[in-house]
C-alpha cells in the first residue's frame, strides 16, 4: 500500500494552501464560546466560503455540491486547514462528518436531495441524538420509543449529550421501533426536524461552563415515516455506518491541530524558567515531547490506512476504532503534560504572565470529552478485541 502523495495531490495541496493564505486572515476571529447564535453564523459563514470556492466536502459527489475528489485529498485538506489555523468545522461537525455521509450511503434519493446540498453549503446544522441517560456506552440499550401512527412516528423519550442541539435544524435520532425485537434488532435511524412540537432542549453545564451538549426531551413528537433512513428496525447497522465515519476520519482535523498544539507547548516551555534555566532545557521534557510527536506521526499513518480502506469499501472499516482509541490516549497524555508544564499557572483558567493557561486548560478539559465522544474508550477496546482480534465476547453480568 503506497501512502505517498502523487504529483496531482501535491498540486492540490499547493492550490488549497494558496487559497487559505488569502482567505483565513480576512475572515476574523471566532466569537465567544457561549454565544451560540454568533458561533452558528461564524461556522456556517466559513462553510459557505469553502463551498463557494469548491473546498466543501471535497470527496462528496459533484451532484451534491462536492468536489468528487479522493479521500486522500481530504486528508490533505485537513492538514492544510490546520496549518493555516482556519476556522474549525464547529457546529457543522455532525452534519458534515457523519450525518451527511450516512445519508449519502443509506438514504433515499429524496433524502439526499433535501439535505446533502444544504449541509455542505452550511445552510443546515445537525445534532446527534444517540445517547440516553441509561444507554450511553451501551447504545443498543436505548429506550426512546417510536410508534407508527399512519404516515408518522410518534416519538417519546430522553436524549443526553446531544451535540449542538441548541442551534441545530435537524437531528440524527435513534429510536426503538420494535420493543419486542432483540436488543439490536428493533432500532431505527430517523431524521428529526428540531422545530417540531414536543421537543424540549436543555443545555448541560460542563467544566467549561455551558458547552455544546444538551439534554433533549421528546414528548409525542410526530416525525414523518419518510424521514426513516434505511429500513425500519435496521437502525443498528445504519448506526455502525455512522460511527465508523465518526471514529475513522471525523477527528482527522483535530489530530493535525494536536500536532500544532505540541508546537505551542514547545514555545511555552522556552518561556518558562525554573532554577535558572528554561523548562525546555529539561532533557526529560524534551524526550517526552519527542515521543508524543512521533506517536502523532504514527497516528496520522493509521488515519491514512483507514482512508485507504474507506476508498475500497465506501465506509471506514472496524480499524477506525483503533484510530479513535489511540487518538484519545495521545490527546489525554499531551494535555496532561501541558498542564504539568504550566506548574501553578495550570490552576488558572485565565492567562498568567503571558502563559496560555486558558488554552491549555480548555484543551485538557476537551481531552476528557474525547474519551467518551464517538464511543467510550471501554467500548472501543471491546470492538477491537472482538472484531479485530477475534477474542470471545465479554460475558453478560448475570452469566455464571
Amino acid at each position: 500500500m503506497d501512502l505517498r502523495y502523487t504529483a496531482e495531490e501535491q498540486e492540490f495541496r499547493k492550490e488549497l494552501a494558496g487559497w487559505l493564505a488569502a482567505e483565513v486572515p480576512t475572515y476574523g476571529s471566532p466569537p465567544p464560546i457561549h454565544d451560540w447564535d454568533a458561533r452558528r453564523a461564524y461556522d456556517a459563514g466559513w462553510q459557505k466560503r469553502l463551498f463557494d470556492a469548491g473546498y466543501a466536502g471535497i470527496n462528496w459527489p459533484k451532484e451534491y455540491g462536492g468536489r468528487d475528489a479522493s479521500l486522500v485529498e481530504q486528508l490533505i485538506y485537513f492538514e492544510e486547514i490546520a496549518k493555516a489555523n482556519a476556522p474549525y468545522v464547529g457546529v457543522n461537525f455532525v452534519g458534515l462528518l457523519h450525518g451527511g455521509p450516512t445519508i449519502m450511503a443509506e438514504g433515499t434519493e429524496a433524502q439526499k436531495a433535501a439535505h446533502i446540498p444544504r449541509i455542505i453549503s452550511g445552510q443546515e446544522i445537525w445534532c446527534q441524538g444517540f445517547s440516553e441517560p441509561v444507554a450511553g456506552s451501551d447504545l443498543a440499550g436505548l429506550q426512546t420509543k417510536a410508534e407508527r401512527d399512519g404516515d408518522h412516528y410518534l416519538v417519546s423519550g430522553h436524549k443526553i449529550w446531544t451535540s449542538f442541539a441548541q442551534v441545530a435544524d435537524y437531528c440524527e435520532l435513534l429510536v426503538r421501533t420494535d420493543p419486542d425485537a432483540s436488543k439490536h434488532g428493533g432500532i431505527s435511524w430517523l431524521i428529526m426536524p428540531m422545530h417540531l412540537d414536543g421537543i424540549d432542549i436543555r443545555p448541560l453545564p460542563t467544566l467549561e461552563g455551558e458547552g455544546e451538549f444538551s439534554e433533549v426531551f421528546l414528548e409525542n413528537v410526530r416525525i414523518p415515516v419518510a424521514n426513516l433512513v434505511g429500513a425500519e428496525n435496521d437502525g443498528w447497522r445504519v448506526t455502525n455506518v455512522t460511527l465508523r465515519f465518526e471514529r475513522g476520519t471525523a477527528f482527522a482535523s483535530d489530530m493535525i491541530q494536536l500536532q500544532a498544539f505540541l508546537q505551542e507547548m514547545i514555545q511555552t516551555a522556552k518561556k518558562i524558567t525554573r532554577h535558572g534555566a528554561t523548562a525546555w532545557d529539561d532533557k526529560a521534557l524534551r524526550s517526552e515531547i519527542g515521543h508524543l510527536s512521533g506517536e502523532l506521526e504514527s497516528l496520522w499513518a493509521m488515519v491514512k490506512l483507514s482512508v485507504c480502506e474507506a476508498k475500497e469499501s465506501g465506509v471506514p472499516g472496524v480499524g477506525a476504532s483503533a484510530v479513535k482509541l489511540y487518538y484519545t490516549d495521545i490527546f489525554q497524555r499531551t494535555t496532561e503534560l501541558a498542564v504539568r508544564l504550566l506548574g501553578r499557572a495550570g490552576l488558572s483558567r485565565s492567562e498568567i504572565g503571558e502563559l496560555p493557561s486558558d488554552l491549555f486548560l480548555e484543551r485538557h478539559f476537551n481531552a476528557i470529552k474525547v474519551a467518551i465522544a464517538a464511543g467510550s474508550t471501554q467500548i472501543q477496546k471491546n470492538i477491537i478485541g472482538e472484531r479485530i482480534l477475534g477474542l470471545p465476547k465479554e460475558p453478560k453480568p448475570n452469566a455464571p
